[in-house]
């Protein structure tokens, strides 16, 4: 992770999982961290600047934005790392349009109101990283997980799209694909 020191990062999903580690070595080789979740409790046990929203509106995406901008600065870099998983999703037939409605407010419009947000700065400063973490399921879709596995395909597509739109800016965008990973959300979906 060279070169974030002094940078300010925004961390989705930082109460918990891969977003507490990734805020915890962001900010263990010096940038600024604002972790962002749901949960005051997990976020305040992180010991990180934090916000609480639900990332899933683009009310709560913009109330995340603005207090890191507040609190640290504009922002450098984006960890799109919150989510739901699939432990309560059906086969095609069977899925619920809640569930699936659900799966795409969290996994996929979220990140996308974070991008828009935070990408104009960034193409002002004409320099920003910004990765999502996907899934496996982002490539090869698992049974009975179609919300899921969709949100996770789209998400490589924004994520594709912002580093086309982005690149001739400064601004590079990727994304991590963990297969399962010992974390309570993946715990529930066992």
């Amino acid at each position: 992770m060279a070169g974030v020191e002094g940078r300010v990062a925004l961390v989705t999903g930082g109460g918990r999982g891969i977003g507490r580690v990734a805020a915890e070595l962001l900010a263990a080789r010096g940038a600024k961290v604002m972790c962002v979740a749901r949960s005051e409790r997990e976020l305040a046990d992180v010991g990180l600047e934090y916000s609480v929203a639900d990332l899933g509106t683009p009310e709560g995406c913009a109330l995340a934005v603005a207090e890191a901008r507040q609190r640290l600065g504009p922002i450098e870099i984006l960890v799109c790392n919150h989510g739901i998983g699939s432990a309560h999703e059906r086969v095609v037939w069977e899925q619920q349009p809640d569930v699936w409605r659900e799966s795409m407010r969290i996994n996929l419009d979220g990140p996308f109101h974070l991008s828009r947000l935070v990408l104009q700065g960034m193409i002002e400063r004409q320099f920003g990283r910004i990765v999502y973490t996907s899934s496996t399921a982002g490539l090869i879709a698992e049974p009975a997980g179609s919300a899921y596995n969709s949100s996770k395909h789209g998400l490589l597509g924004l994520m594709r799209s912002v580093a086309v739109d982005g690149g001739a800016y400064g601004i590079t965008s990727n994304a991590v694909l963990p297969g399962w990973v010992r974390t309570e959300m993946a715990e529930r979906s066992d």
